[in-house]
């Protein structure tokens, strides 16, 4: 079991904002969770940290998708451990709403891990679809 980090490599220098290297990236890292030393440094799944925020994760499974989100913004799964990467398809839903919300987790029920995309219009109309990761497709669910 390990404990993915999201950190910055030089912590003292997040603390004063005048510091020239503050703007240097974030990393990631894995950390057993037993000891907490860092055993492995990954590369961000695509490419920079940068804009991308994580959506919930499960049983080492990440999800991470822009950090504002929009209607058609991607959804990416990622397997740290393995070092892959899923990229969900784009929903046929697609219609432009003004607030987006996006949450991810397992479904022990069924065995099977999902995405939920919640979207409400400026005239306060919610829409909520659902990604299966064993389907691998997008369902609209009504009302």
């Amino acid at each position: 079991v390990y404990l993915l980090c999201l950190h910055h490599p030089n912590f003292e220098c997040v603390v004063d904002p005048d510091d020239p290297y503050l703007e240097e990236e974030v990393q990631w890292s894995l950390f057993p969770n037993e000891t907490f030393e860092e055993c492995s440094k990954l590369n961000h799944p695509l490419g920079s940290t940068e804009h991308y925020g994580i959506y919930g994760s499960s049983n080492g499974l990440v999800c991470i998708s822009d950090e504002i989100l929009n209607f058609d913004s991607p959804v990416h799964i990622w397997n740290p451990s393995v070092r892959k990467l899923r990229t969900l398809p784009i929903s046929t839903n697609i219609i432009k709403f003004s607030h987006v919300a996006l949450q991810f987790g397992f479904h022990p029920g069924v065995n099977d891990y999902k995405a939920v995309r919640m979207m409400r219009t400026n005239k306060n109309a919610l829409a909520v679809e659902v990604y299966s990761l064993r389907t691998d497709s997008w369902k609209m669910i009504e009302a």
